[in-house]
């Protein structure tokens, strides 16, 4: 047997299920075994994107002992574009808002 954890995070709360599995437990069976689903039913676990201590990995992934599933919610809005907004937004005030004296 070995200890796995399966976490999940909303902005307000998070949970943290901690359990023993059978050795060579693949990713999806330990959420599935976790309860987390009734939890919050809202999940979809054929949609949902998950990692083991950060790293994006598949459902398929094996567990090891003290392994922690992590299930990631959907980005509200993309990085990138936001970057890119706010920089756009940084050069429109540089070259409007500079005065001389």
């Amino acid at each position: 047997m070995i200890t796995v954890e399966v976490v999940y995070a909303l902005p307000k709360e998070q949970t943290l299920l901690s359990f023993e599995a059978k050795e060579g437990i693949s990713a999806k069976d330990a959420i599935l075994q976790s309860g987390i689903l009734e939890q919050y039913p809202e999940l979809d676990i054929e949609k949902m994107d998950i990692g083991i201590f950060g790293k994006m990995k598949k459902m398929t992934e094996k567990l090891r002992d003290k392994d922690r599933v992590e299930i990631y919610r959907p980005l509200i809005a993309d990085p990138k574009e936001i970057r890119k907004r706010r920089a756009a937004e940084g050069k429109k005030m540089s070259k409007g808002g500079s005065s001389k004296k």
